[in-house]
């Protein structure tokens, strides 16, 4: 019994001296100030007719009321543990030892939680995301692939609450999808969907090979950031070059009779979006430009990042066009993101939008730069 009182203790010690060297980091009297201030700000009659910058505020607002909620139970739980810890020592009760070393193991995910969320303080992690899926060579296999992707990132936005829109969609000849673009709309939404671009690798049996072969397919997922309209970012008019079309989505009478879908190609930069689920021409033209702005935007962000950093694995992690995960259902059931080295063999639970420990593991070795996925592939070429 002493011996795990004796460890129990340790573990909250180990907490309290998370919560000490963190603490400072976290800043909650700076973070508490910040809320006052912007409640000062929501009362200006002056703002009340701006309704833009007033949601911005009462976005900025919910954000801080929310992390301070976070710290503020991470700390109520670990002095709970405590209090228990020293009543299950004192009575020798072999089941609050239990409920402690519960506790303890939820206030470590808590806390894990609260030192990532230390990653996503990036200028735009708190912004909604524009996701870019686009199947590889290899006809029907990587348009069918394309659109598992597509489904795996509908589930995801689903189960953590977000908004999913589809601005585009092409549709693959026989099956699946050439190409589509989503809006996913909520808290931190880029700041964790960052870490799927890259090109992704499908290994299986082709369900439409006769002969039940293995095929490899590939898809490229493209993520950046939704900016707002009040950031300035000039776009030449002679610098893009704008296409119009049939929409070719599912809608009401209007859309597949004009041509109402919009292409739009920035020439210097080369970046192409476009859109054709709105009703009319003019309102898919300024969802396309409001894509193409946040692309340009994203760009110049990773052009001053990679001036800052120069490291190497940080780059090759991050880099438009590595292989950055495979997902192999045959020989054998296997995940690998080759940037960490993370892997599980609950492909199914992937497939079905549980990303979390694959964005978790991407975050933690952005946080202390230790990309391990360069050794060891998936034993499959």
């Amino acid at each position: 019994m002493l011996q795990k009182y004796q460890k129990l203790k340790k573990k909250l010690s180990s907490l309290k001296s998370f919560r000490l060297s963190f603490g400072g980091i976290f800043d909650l009297d700076q973070k508490k100030k910040k809320v006052d201030e912007l409640v000062l700000a929501s009362e200006n009659p002056a703002i009340w007719g701006k309704p833009h910058e007033m949601q911005k505020i009462n976005k900025e607002k919910s954000l801080l009321e929310k992390s301070i909620a976070e710290w503020t139970n991470f700390n109520s739980k670990l002095e709970d543990a405590k209090v228990l810890l020293e009543m299950a020592e004192e009575a020798h009760d072999e089941d609050s030892f239990k409920e402690v070393k519960n506790e303890i193991s939820e206030i470590r995910k808590l806390g894990d939680t609260l030192e990532l969320k230390r990653v996503l303080s990036g200028e735009l992690d708190a912004n909604n995301a524009y996701i870019s899926i686009n199947s590889g060579a290899g006809g029907t296999e990587s348009c069918d692939w394309a659109a598992m992707l597509f489904r795996m990132y509908t589930r995801y936005a689903d189960q953590h609450g977000y908004k999913c829109e589809i601005l585009d969609m092409n549709e693959g000849e026989e099956a699946g999808i050439k190409s589509c673009t989503l809006l996913i709309s909520g808290e931190y939404a880029y700041g964790y969907l960052k870490s799927e671009s890259g090109v992704h690798r499908l290994v299986r049996i082709s369900p439409f090979d006769s002969n039940a072969r293995r095929h490899t397919s590939f898809a490229s997922v493209s993520a950046w950031a939704e900016v707002d309209e009040d950031i300035n970012i000039e776009v030449k008019p002679d610098e893009i070059e704008v296409e119009t079309y049939r929409s070719s989505g599912a809608g009401g009478q209007h859309v597949n009779k004009t041509d109402s879908a919009v292409r739009m190609r920035h020439k210097p930069s080369g970046i192409v979006v476009s859109c054709q689920t709105q009703r009319s021409q003019i309102q898919n033209r300024e969802k396309a430009m409001k894509m193409l702005k946040a692309a340009l935007y994203e760009k110049e962000i990773e052009k001053r990042n990679k001036e800052k950093d120069e490291k190497n694995a940080l780059k090759k992690a991050n880099e438009w066009g590595s292989q950055i995960r495979s997902y192999v259902m045959h020989p054998y059931q296997l995940v690998k993101d080759h940037r960490t080295g993370y892997h599980t063999n609950q492909v199914n639970d992937v497939m079905d939008g549980h990303l979390e420990e694959l964005i978790m593991a991407y975050l933690k070795a952005q946080l202390t730069g230790s990309w391990g996925g360069a050794a060891g592939g998936d034993g499959l070429e």
